[in-house]
This record gives C-alpha cells, structure tokens and sequence, in this order.
C-alpha cells in the first residue's frame, strides 16, 4: 500500500515538474525568435532628425577601483560627438579611483572631464545618492547615465541620443551584454545577465510583454528628471531605474530602447560575493515586477527536466525528455548568445549553462523568502514597495 502512494506521488509530481520543463523549452524558442527580429532591427540604419547635436552631459557615477576602469572610462571620454562633459562622481574624498579620474581630467581638459567629489545622502541607494552629487555640476540640459563598469563605442553617444529628437520620448535605453569572465563564478555570472536576464530583457521589447528601463545605460532630458521628482524621488529604490521608467511612462512619455549592445565588465572576487549577486538580481525582479518575477519559476526547463527525471526514476522516457530540455536550452541560447548578441565569450562557457540553471532555481527561492539584500557591501531591508531601509555593514 505504501509502494503503491509513492508511486502515484511520484506521478502526479513528474506531470508537475513536465509543465515549467515544457513551458521553458518553449520559451526558449520563442526568446531565439525575439533575438532574431532584435539583430534585424540593428541592422537598420537610424534615422537622425536633429538639426544639431544638442550638448550632453554624461553622468558616470564611481566607486573605488574596478576591473578595467582605465578603459572603461576612458570609453566616455573618447566619443564621436562635437559637445559633451562627462562628470565622474564620487562620494568620498578617499575613494582610491580619484587619481585615475584626475588623470583623467589632464588628460581631455577640464572642458570635458568633470571630478564632482559630493558626500550626498538623499536615500539608501548609493548609485543615486552619487549621482545627485554629480548631478549639481552638469552643464547640460541632455543627461546621459552610464555605469562606471560599461565599455562605450565611440558612436555610443550618437545612438542614444538620437532618439530624444522625438518630444513624446521621455528616456532613451541602450541594451548591454558582461564581458571579461575571468574565474568560473564569473563566467555564471556572465551567464547570467547575457543567456538569462538580457535574453528576457529582449523577448520583452520585441513582444511588448512588459515596459522595462535599464539604468546601466540610459539618456533623458533634465526637464523629464525634474518632472517625475528628480533623482532625489529614486533614492531609496533598490531597482531604481525600473521606477525612473514607471515615472516617465505613467506621465504619458515613452520608452525608447535602442536596439543597440553596451559592454559590462565583470568583476566579482569570491564565489560568495557571486552567490550574493545572483540573489540579488531576482530580488529586483521581485521588487520591480512581482508577477514577472512569480512567472520566471515555470519557465526554468533545466532544473525541472532534472526533476521529471528524477522522478521517472530515470527510465528511458525521463532520460529523454532531459536530453531534449538540455540540448535545447544549450543550443537556444548558444545562437543567441553568439549570433544574437554577438557574445563569443559566452558561447565558449555555454557547458557551465545547465550548472547555472540549476542554481538559479534555489536562488529565486531565496530572493522569494529573504527580505535582505547586499549591495556594495552594505545589508538593507527591502520593503513592499521595493524600497530599501539601512541595516549594517559588513566587514
């Protein structure tokens, strides 16, 4: 009788566990159909309707020393573009990236390269809270935010500006893709935001399925930062650029995404530090997209193929059902990746893609369960609202 329960348990459960592997693997598919039409849409030329190139100034918030700095800021200096001021930001006076920033400075004169070295508090997000600094030496009624850790194309500034010759276009985004995995962890992690986040990020703009902002790479106008409550409104958000996109929309402005790939280095030095970031990547899924972020667990076909496996005990029709989610996962994002995204780095890591997809089952379970996360080695408290509350920092 007892046999006979457990058999039916792991029945009822093998159907359970076909669905998300099903559900994925079409998924998947769909997602190598959206990264197609993305490709074609890069390769149309875009249309320029200003009559000038208006003055922009680009924000580059930093913090401490990264892998790459040199050529990565260097990268926003170096634009194709007649009028620009980059302001580097900082928080502290110790930070030991001002050096390199004041190099920086001699280097392309003050004219262009702005040091802002601003103590600001507005909220618990440490981007913003520098930003705000840098914000107060912009010259420029044009704003461009770019990461500290993104390599920029000399044509960067041209494409995303471009867009804002449109007065019904609130914010201008670029995609982006990591780069430079060294470690294995950074390989997953790579994975992570190239095979995972940006292939959802394009399913979404080419379907329409949900409205999406990317702070990494972002342009507006100050008038459109000023009208939804300035940088100082986005203080205490832990996805801020999502609620910056919300603000502008909800004002009946749109979203303009540029079908246009930016590079994002990779720079983690623990696994620890890896798994950290993992779990915060579904945390401000969950804070910026609830259902969305419910919706990513049936869509996981790796880790539940495992368990249909599992539980037909690992027969002919378990072994093959896994064979065929994993063969097409790998494949799916092997095109998208390499021909998609033209990512030839992760195409060379794809055999750590079923480890990944593993993994990120139990971390979307605890962005689920915890209400904690870490950000630049500090803890907070993440509310309902996807607001973030100081705990500790640690040492």
């Amino acid at each position: 009788m007892h046999g006979n329960a457990l058999t039916a348990a792991r029945q009822i459960l093998s159907w359970v566990f076909l669905v998300p592997t099903l559900g994925g693997s079409i998924y998947a598919l769909l997602c190598l159909i959206a990264a197609a039409r993305f490709r074609l849409r890069r390769q149309r030329p875009a249309v320029l309707r200003f009559a000038s190139w208006p003055a922009v100034t680009v924000l580059k918030p930093v913090y401490g020393l990264e892998k790459n700095q040199r050529k990565n800021l260097r990268s926003t200096c170096n634009q194709d573009y007649p009028e620009f001021q980059v302001v580097f930001s900082v928080q502290e006076l110790g930070d030991p990236a001002i050096p390199l920033l004041k190099e920086l400075q001699r280097e392309f004169g003050e004219e262009r390269v702005t040091v802002a070295i601003e103590n600001c508090r507005a909220g618990s997000n440490g981007k913003i809270n520098n930003m705000i600094g840098g914000l107060r030496h912009a010259r420029h009624d044009i704003l461009v935010i770019s990461d500290s850790d993104v390599c920029l194309k000399p044509d960067y500034l041209k494409t995303i500006v471009t867009p804002l010759a449109d007065p019904a276009v609130g914010c201008v985004c670029t995609l982006y893709k990591a780069a430079c995995a060294d470690s294995w962890f950074e390989k997953m992690e790579l994975l992570t935001l190239n095979a995972d986040f940006m292939a959802n990020v394009v399913f979404a703009h080419v379907t329409g399925a949900s409205k999406f902002c990317l702070g990494a790479s972002a342009a507006l106008r100050r008038s459109t930062l000023a009208e939804i409550g300035g940088l100082e409104g986005l203080a205490d958000y832990l996805v801020e650029d999502y609620e910056m996109g919300r603000r502008i929309w909800s004002s009946g402005k749109k979203i303009a995404i540029v079908p246009y790939l930016v590079d994002t280095m990779v720079d983690l030095k623990t696994p620890a530090q890896w798994w950290d970031h993992q779990v915060y990547w579904d945390q401000n899924t969950r804070a910026a997209r609830p259902w969305a972020f419910f919706a990513t667990a049936v869509i996981r076909s790796t880790p539940f193929a495992i368990l249909y496996a599992l539980m037909r005990l690992f027969d002919p029709v378990g072994l093959g059902v896994l064979a065929g989610a994993l063969a097409l996962r790998m494949a799916t994002a092997a095109v998208i990746l390499g021909w998609g995204f033209g990512d030839l780095e992760g195409v060379k890591c794809i055999v750590l893609l079923p480890a990944r997809d593993v993994l990120s089952l139990a971390s979307w379970f605890l962005a689920f369960i915890k209400r904690t996360t870490v950000w630049r080695g500090s803890q907070f408290t993440l509310t309902r609202d996807g607001r973030l509350v100081a705990r500790e920092t640690r040492t």
